[in-house]
């Protein structure tokens, strides 16, 4: 579970609405981990909302700094026989027409 549940004092409520399936669901995966049905759904919900805003997140940078980023986007990759045999094969993604 995250700690963001554990460490602060709850002060606030959130109310939701499940069907019995998603409730009972829910309860059987917190007694599973040993966990109150409120951790359980806080710790989960938490966990999803950190990793959909991992990507999101503003990262600053100096000119200088920037600069060397996208040189090292922009620079070729290393020409080694794992990458050349990689390449060489056909795609799982190819159609039967190419």
């Amino acid at each position: 579970m995250s700690e963001i549940t554990t460490r602060a004092a709850k002060s606030e409520s959130i109310n939701l609405r499940a069907t019995e399936r998603q409730k009972a669901l829910l309860r059987r995966a917190a007694e599973a981990t040993d966990h109150s049905l409120t951790d359980f759904i806080l710790g989960s919900a938490v966990d999803q909302a950190e990793r959909v805003l991992a990507d999101r997140r503003w990262f600053t940078a100096s000119d200088e700094q920037f600069a060397e980023f996208v040189r090292l986007l922009d620079a070729p990759l290393p020409s080694t026989s794992k990458f050349d045999r990689l390449f060489a094969r056909r795609s799982r993604f190819a159609s039967n027409a190419d």
